[in-house]
């Protein structure tokens, strides 16, 4: 199988960039679809709306109407369509910028995603993760590109809230733990092939990245400030994990993490967050893994404030019974769970679960003990 690295063409992050998104964006074409809520547009629609006006482009503003459904896509498709955009300009969080890369690939316009939340890596990818309107999973997409450019303007990151930027963590904390699990078996990406030298070093990178500079980043952002460590974080969250993801590869992580919006009391959950609990359930499913390091991430994500436990994703007190739901999807034909260099079964599954809740309420402990 060949080695394969996907990318979008370009890659544009700092402090109050968004004042330079006409030029960045109009180089790109002069009709363009923006796709936004309410609340976002308040945010930063006069900085972005200003930018675009002053360089000529002619903008369609369009009401995102909350989820990543087919049904919502397609509305957006027709409009891009109707209005003749030349480029989706995604705005706010993942599930709108998923949204906005799928009308696109319908129409043929090009894509521009920008993130007001640095809470997962949906900004670069190719992908599209698809909910129902009950608001569960229902698998993912590739639309065999990337976007054009994704513009992320790290002021507008540090004015969110904190537990996006957490959750994004959390979404990033997975992105070397996942690839190494698939270079070990040289299981294929998400990209078409299998991992290159690149794309693991970029994803080890990420890890490195938050584990250094995560706490501090986190406090800055508590206090809307833009330092040299959320500058580090953001793009640990939105580039690194991005690349690293899908050019490196994803396991039980991930696949834990689409499986528990299907319970309901997760639904409050954000990606990220879900994201980090299945990092600890895959940590507790390898048994080649270094204790030390298993202990290190778990003792971070509680620094940080990611959920450890059942009864931090809402699932407390929980059964075997109960979470063979999980366990069947993940050890399932098809399932990403087969990425490991270790068969895996439904049970394997429900066991490192309970595991991952057990390990997590004990090192909460310590962590509260001091």
């Amino acid at each position: 199988m060949n080695k394969v690295l996907i990318a979008p063409r370009k890659y544009v992050q700092g402090r109050n960039v968004l004042h330079e998104a006409g030029g960045l964006i109009g180089a790109l074409g002069q009709k363009v679809m923006v796709l936004w809520d309410a609340k976002v547009k308040g945010i930063v629609g006069p900085t972005l709306l200003g930018s675009l006006e002053q360089a000529g482009v002619k903008v369609a503003d369009v009401d995102f109407k909350g989820d990543s459904t087919k049904a919502e896509a397609e509305r957006v498709a027709e409009i891009i369509k109707a209005e003749q955009a030349e480029v989706a300009i995604g705005v706010g969080g993942g599930k709108v910028l998923d949204t906005a890369k799928a009308a696109a690939a319908t129409t043929g316009a090009k894509v521009v995603t920008c993130p007001t939340i640095a809470s997962n890596d949906s900004p670069t990818s190719s992908y599209t993760v698809w909910y129902d309107e009950e608001g569960n999973c229902m698998g993912f997409e590739s639309w065999g590109v990337n976007p054009d450019l994704v513009l992320v303007d790290t002021q507008v990151i540090a004015n969110g809230p904190v537990e996006a930027f957490v959750a994004g963590m959390g979404d990033a904390l997975g992105t070397w733990v996942e690839a190494d699990a698939c270079f070990k078996t040289r299981a294929p990406n998400l990209a078409g092939g299998t991992a290159t030298m690149a794309a693991r070093a970029i994803a080890e990178l990420c890890y490195n990245v938050l584990i250094e500079h995560g706490i501090e980043a986190k406090r800055a952002v508590e206090q809307n400030l833009v330092t040299p460590a959320v500058e580090k974080v953001v793009e640990a969250n939105v580039l690194l994990s991005g690349l690293g993801f899908e050019s490196g590869g994803v396991a039980t992580a991930h696949m834990v993490a689409n499986c528990l919006p299907s319970f309901p009391e997760c639904h409050g959950l954000m990606h990220g967050h879900e994201v980090g609990f299945g990092v600890i359930t895959q940590l507790c499913l390898d048994d080649d893994l270094d204790v030390d390091l298993m202990h290190d991430i778990v003792d971070f994500e509680i620094a940080i404030g990611l959920p450890v436990t059942f009864a931090d994703i809402g699932l407390e007190g929980v059964d075997r019974e109960r979470l063979k739901t999980i366990g069947d999807i993940c050890g399932g034909e098809g399932s990403l769970c087969a990425n490991h260099p270790f068969p895996v079964t439904s049970d394997d599954i429900v066991t490192a679960l309970l595991a991952a809740d057990a390990l997590g309420n004990e090192r909460k402990a310590l962590f509260e003990l001091g």
